[in-house]
């Protein structure tokens, strides 16, 4: 065994649950049992992968025609993917902005990133793909640099890339936590990466399984949205936004890329198919989104992580001072804490008790002129939170604060970016229980079960306490996504809207003790329900 290129823990999330999935050429394939991440473990030596890099690696590389075709395949693709990336920046002259490709290969990207007037260099590592690029950008003031991504020197060129790219790269490199450092060095304040790999979230990788076409020698690691937007949260990334990686391609190429890599009975079906399509049909390319998924992330220039506990205020004089007072006491183990209180305009003393903490440090206080509801008071304090975490807290007092390290930690380790605090207590029921209105207790408790039931069976998820109120997560996460409910009906809105983004949440068991209606509790029994059913139709069905 190569002790040398052989992982203890995931690279993602620390864990050490890597667990045998199945063998390539006899190089054994772990999936971690935490984020997902399945990589070569231990990784093929050197001598391995220099042999499958030979100069037949890329399809349709042994006659000038498929060359040719190849390129304008990848220019095509590489116009899709800069008007993406170029959609995230400001409105500077692109003349001023310098775009940094690793893996540039044969300088198809590039070219048309300089036809666009940016400035352009890029880093590869065979010298034929170097040759064929400089060719190319002959017209245009490039810069190619044959070999490692090292051999740019970060004390000389620190900051200097407005753009990093690197497409189908990150799932070579042996480390890709060294790589990104080295990336986040290279990058510009505010500079943008676009990075586009496979993805195990893909239909094809569902379809073929343990035949799926990436699942080859030289790729190293395999991600879904969730870790790699993990990977880059931990790597010093924000304001995350993934995209189904289209590329164009046509049936020829497809066809010999089934043939190259001999995808049991796929690659015999295409083939024969490929055999009877007319070449102009066959050479035509066409947008597809087969394996990848695409990822545009903006260097984060604050590397500390924080937290903001956005926390709804209305009629709640009795809690809400003591509620404040635990959280700003609160030790995060270096975390850093904003507290944003969105008072609603009460009736009872809460504004005057808010407006007490007005001068104190690390307090937002957000005074709304009229109550529109818990949601559209958490939407408020969204919109103004900045940390790099958000956490949900009512001001009735009936969670526990102390629950806050548990509910964080998967966080802070990178392993999830949306966790639920079950009110469950880790096995007793917990959720209503009024001493002094069983009945109602009772009718809740039946509709928890049934929305509960509903949303399960609606999305796909398996969850015991969709509706709590203790919903922490990263800020990346909402981003690019619009809410519009105001009551509680949010709850639903904002659970619903993450799972349809992709970010499955887990469940922690927190403990809970709700107060009755008698003792303050807001839901309706008779109208908030219809709320709640709207919003999970409506956004079964809807766009986010």
């Amino acid at each position: 065994m190569n002790q040398k290129n052989l992982f203890r823990a995931c690279p993602v999330c620390g864990s050490r649950h890597l667990h045998y999935s199945f063998s390539i050429s006899s190089h054994r394939v772990v999936q971690c049992q935490d984020c997902d991440l399945m990589l070569i473990n231990p990784q093929p030596s050197d001598e391995v992968l220099a042999s499958i890099y030979g100069g037949d690696y890329f399809v349709l590389s042994d006659t000038e025609r498929g060359r040719a075709h190849v390129s304008n395949l990848k220019q095509s693709t590489a116009d899709r993917y800069l008007d993406i990336l170029l959609s995230k920046h400001d409105s500077e002259a692109l003349s001023k902005k310098t775009i940094l490709e690793i893996g540039c290969g044969g300088g198809d990207f590039l070219l048309r990133a300089a036809t666009r007037g940016l400035n352009v260099v890029g880093v590869e590592y065979s010298s034929f793909a170097c040759t064929t690029a400089r060719e190319k950008l002959k017209d245009f003031s490039a810069e190619i640099i044959q070999g490692e991504l090292s051999k740019i020197n970060t004390s000389v060129n620190g900051d200097r890339f407005d753009f990093i790219v690197f497409c189908d790269v990150l799932e070579h490199v042996r480390d890709p936590v060294e790589f990104l450092k080295i990336v986040r060095n290279l990058l510009a304040p505010e500079g943008l990466i676009l990075c586009v790999v496979p993805s195990l979230d893909s239909w094809s990788a569902k379809l073929l399984k343990a035949n799926w076409m990436e699942f080859k020698l030289e790729h190293l690691f395999y991600f879904n949205t969730k870790n790699l937007r993990s990977l880059l949260f931990q790597s010093g990334f924000s304001e995350m936004t993934h995209f189904p990686a289209k590329k164009t391609l046509s049936l020829d190429y497809i066809s010999a890329h089934f043939e190259k890599h001999g995808i049991p009975f796929w690659s015999f079906l295409i083939n024969l198919g490929h055999k009877f399509i007319p070449a102009k049909i066959a050479n035509k390319g066409f947008p597809i989104t087969a394996s990848g998924i695409g990822m545009i992330s903006k260097k984060k220039i604050d590397v500390g992580l924080k937290i903001s506990v956005v926390l709804p205020a209305f009629n709640e004089e009795k809690t809400i001072q003591n509620v404040i007072d635990g959280i700003l006491k609160k030790e995060l183990n270096g975390l850093k804490l904003e507290l944003i209180i969105v008072e609603s305009n009460s009736t009872d003393l809460t504004r005057k008790i808010v407006n007490s903490y007005s001068e104190r440090p690390r307090v937002k206080i957000i005074l709304q002129e009229k109550a529109l509801g818990k949601g559209n008071a958490v939407r408020a304090g969204l919109k103004a939170a900045t940390g790099d975490f958000i956490l949900i807290q009512d001001a009735d007092a009936e969670y526990d604060l102390d629950d806050y390290d548990a509910l964080i930690e998967p966080l802070r380790n990178g392993s999830e970016a949306f966790v639920l605090g079950a009110r469950h207590g880790g096995g007793g029921w917990k959720i209503r229980k009024f001493a002094d209105q069983p009945f109602r207790a009772f009718l809740l408790n039946c509709g928890h079960w049934f929305f509960t039931l509903l949303i399960n069976i609606m999305y796909g998820v398996w969850l015991r306490d969709p509706f709590t109120m203790y919903k922490v997560f990263r800020r990346d996460a909402i981003q690019n996504i619009s809410f519009e409910c105001n009551k509680f009906d949010f709850d639903h809105e904002l659970v619903i809207k993450l799972i349809r983004k992709g970010f499955r949440p887990i469940e922690i068991p927190v403990n809970y003790r709700s107060r009755s209606f008698l003792e303050g509790k807001k839901v309706s029994i008779f109208s908030d329900p219809i709320t709640w059913i709207i919003a999970i139709f409506k956004y079964r069905f809807s766009k986010l």
